[in-house]
């Protein structure tokens, strides 16, 4: 039987997401993987991969919330935002200009819907071409900012014990924003330099480090067969959207690809998870409240 479902890697430092995928298809020898949400090679944590028909899936997962901890370093700066690129700027003496307490109350500031220029080393396209292609030619273009939001953030220590002081804080936020770019932008704020020195993803969605395993554990468990058992389903993964049970004529229909009628009250949603009677996948539908229909999106025969 082949495996189908979701992986939940804990990504090690050193690998792109892209690397990570190539890995296990080596291990597995599946081909069908994607992952659902790029990290950058210094950053390790939570990278879930959707395997055989769950791949349908990757769009909803990645679109989820996720949390990271990072720690920023102020009195820095480089031309990548994090550690990885060359310094451009320092400020002696930052632990003297400022104070813990100032920095816990800059950060509070940015909760909320906020606008973020994405940084030259960023997979975004301009013109057909990605940025960090074009960075790393010396070139650099004007970026449109884009509204990102924070749901929740939090200090969870400093550090003002050396020529640069650190802090570490914790993150939830929408797709798409940079955490390198919100360092950068929090040490604006505060009229200084500063980079990302670390960061973990903590999460995606519900899906945290407790579900994930490394690299070698796959391999080990893909060898002892015991594999499939480590898997979230197509269904677990779905938990956060709303979900319609649907009866036997309904659920035939369904998997033919066919409008399902239906009567639902005080339904608001528009896009949902359907289930069959035994609690399993057969697709996402959007919902039509005037017809009282559910049209299909993605049916899993």
């Amino acid at each position: 039987m082949s495996l189908e479902g979701i992986l939940p890697i804990w990504k090690p430092k050193g690998f792109t997401s892209h690397d990570v995928v190539a890995k296990v298809r080596r291990i597995l020898k599946i081909k069908r993987i994607g992952h659902t949400g790029t990290l950058d090679p210094a950053v390790t944590g939570v990278l879930p991969l959707c395997i055989g028909r769950a791949t349908r899936l990757v769009e909803y997962i990645q679109d989820l919330p996720k949390e990271y901890e990072a720690r920023l370093r102020l009195g820095m700066a480089t031309d990548t935002e994090d550690l990885s690129g060359e310094i451009v700027e320092q400020a002696p003496h930052v632990r003297d200009r400022l104070t813990p307490e100032q920095v816990v109350e800059v950060i509070g500031r940015f909760q909320g819907e906020i606008e973020q220029v994405p940084p030259m080393y960023s997979a975004v396209k301009v013109d057909g071409k990605r940025l960090y292609e074009l960075a790393r030619q010396g070139v650099e273009v004007e970026r449109k900012s884009r509204v990102v939001t924070i749901h929740g953030i939090q200090v969870l220590d400093t550090d003002w014990s050396g020529d640069f002081p650190e802090v570490r804080f914790r993150v939830l936020c929408s797709k798409g924003t940079y955490i390198r770019t919100l360092c950068v932008d929090i040490g604006r704020a505060l009229g200084v330099p500063a980079v990302m020195a670390e960061l973990v993803r903590t999460s995606t969605g519900a899906i945290g480090p407790e579900s994930c395993l490394t690299l070698e554990q796959v391999e080990e468990l893909q060898r002892s067969g015991e594999l499939q058992s480590k898997l979230l389903t197509m269904e677990q993964a779905l938990a956060h959207m709303p979900t319609l049970r649907l009866n036997a004529t309904q659920t035939q229909k369904a998997l033919l690809g066919q409008k399902v009628r239906m009567s639902l009250s005080d339904q608001d949603a528009s896009v949902y998870a359907c289930l069959s009677e035994e609690q399993l996948l057969i697709g996402i539908f959007e919902w039509n409240p005037e017809l009282q229909l559910l049209t299909p999106v993605k049916v899993f025969s």
